[in-house]
């Protein structure tokens, strides 16, 4: 027997699985789904990845974070250095750990995954994040000397808070003007509590205040103050980061009826204004008994959740295409399976039913079969002739998309939006079409990703450190 043949063959380490709360248990609590992972789990997690020479993780993940090297020293044990690592490209670990997409941008690319399930890069970023929130090791990044500019960051939500936390770095003073009475953007008032903790994206803007970035709340910028206001208090340069909260309705007959919420309702009312948290804070929400949501991305996944958490019997999602479409994450579609939400796809709402008092008894839907792909890729749904149903509801949540927020866009003058009301922003820059005026994230795309987001304000916050410091 040759000496080859006689070497034992390395075991492979599987996957670590995340702990989580029982389906039944967390159907009717707003704690977090995930419990989280022990340092001995991480540590044989991290012992999984390859750490490859040419790391196409990374070319997956739009901050593009240095995966192997902060992997590298979680598997040494050295997680304060981890964290370090990750905030070099991330001022939301906590927050990305949580609730991106990974399955298809960094662990979508990993090596691993070619032959098995590729290495837990957000459960792994997580807990470096977590480990440094509980243990506070980690001394603060570096800032570079002041440049004595000032910048205005409208809106606290992912791209506005990655373009504060890449500024200050940068040596610049940042100011956040935030609408609301808390930070987060859609962070705060479209995820729910068990999905992301609301403390969790507190303590990572309490981390950029820490660095130095002022934050102002109440302030709708367009209303309560204006750009060339902005201009005129002496900030150099302006990135809008102000999202797309506008909602979309279907206009479907009955829909003004007494039980009908746009997501975006139902869920600030529930996240932001806590209305789950009944009765220390009083905000009216309805609580359905038969629950039907309308749509199947992340947020109908939210809203659907949150309804049997609000003590909802039956909590449904209707939509119009197949399973195959979906466009939430595979892993919320998982979680509110295994909680008991029901599924009713290739069906479109064709009226909504009332009593006498103008509330919400039912709905008609029509059956749908799929045709030729439409401009997204995906098969167009056509209705079946005569297939008309109805389910008994008394609440309906649309979670069909969002329109762009239009209070600062229609107020200021030279800024050139889309035909869907969205700031038209340079790709390779986010500068928009007025000077000294930046912009990314929800407000430029449309609704999409928190990574795609932060994305958009690293790309952003690039090109301005480049204006002031060298001029336009």
């Amino acid at each position: 027997m040759t000496q080859a043949a006689q070497k034992p063959k390395k075991e492979k380490i599987p996957r670590q699985p995340m702990p989580e709360q029982a389906p039944d248990v967390r159907a009717r609590n707003f704690d977090e789904v995930p419990i989280g992972q022990s340092p001995e789990a991480a540590i044989k997690e991290a012992e999984r990845c390859l750490q490859c020479k040419k790391p196409v993780c990374i070319q997956g993940c739009p901050v593009e974070v240095d995966i192997p090297g902060f992997i590298a020293l979680v598997k040494q044990g050295d997680f304060s250095g981890a964290i370090s690592k990750v905030w070099e490209k991330n001022t939301l670990p906590a927050v990305c750990g949580r609730v991106c997409p990974q399955e298809i941008q960094c662990e979508g690319k990993c090596i691993v995954g070619k032959k098995g399930e590729p290495v837990a890069i957000g459960n792994l970023e997580r807990f470096v994040a977590d480990h440094e929130r509980k243990n506070r090791n980690a001394p603060l990044p570096e800032k570079a000397a002041s440049t004595g500019k000032k910048v205005a960051v409208v809106g606290s939500g992912p791209s506005g808070l990655t373009v504060a936390g890449d500024l200050i770095l940068k040596g610049h003073e940042v100011s956040i003007f935030e609408a609301f009475h808390k930070p987060g953007g859609v962070l705060v008032y479209g995820i729910p509590e068990f999905r992301l903790p609301k403390d969790i994206v507190f303590s990572e803007v309490a981390g950029l205040e820490a660095l130095g970035v002022k934050v102002a709340f109440n302030t709708v910028v367009g209303r309560t103050v204006s750009l060339e206001e902005l201009f005129e208090q002496g900030f150099d340069a302006v990135f809008l980061g102000v999202g797309a909260g506008l909602p979309t309705f279907l206009n479907v007959p009955g829909e003004n009826l007494i039980g009908i919420y746009s997501a975006n309702e139902y869920l600030t009312r529930s996240n932001l204004m806590k209305a789950y948290r009944f009765p220390e804070y009083d905000t009216p929400i309805i609580r359905g008994k038969n629950v039907i949501t309308l749509g199947a991305g992340n947020v109908a996944m939210d809203a659907a959740r949150t309804a049997l958490r609000l003590g909802a019997e039956s909590s449904r999602i209707v939509y119009r295409r197949s399973r195959q479409e979906v466009p939430a994450r595979g892993a919320e579609v998982h979680h509110a399976e295994e909680e008991g939400v029901e599924f009713f796809f290739l069906t479109a709402p064709t009226r909504f039913i009332g009593n006498e008092k103008a509330r919400l008894t039912g709905m008609e839907g029509l059956r749908m079969e799929l045709g030729e792909p439409d401009d997204s890729g995906r098969r167009r749904p056509l209705p079946i002739q005569d297939s008309e149903f109805e389910l008994e509801c008394d609440l309906v949540i649309i979670a069909v998309g969002a329109g762009a927020n239009p209070l600062l866009t229609r107020s200021t003058e030279g800024l050139e939006l889309n035909k869907w009301g969205y700031i038209v922003a340079d790709e390779e820059t986010g500068k928009t079409t007025r000077q000294r005026v930046w912009a990314g994230g929800d407000i430029v795309t449309g609704s999409a990703t928190v990574i795609l987001a932060m994305g958009a304000g690293r790309v952003a916050a690039d090109s301005m450190h480049k204006y002031l410091t060298l001029g336009w």
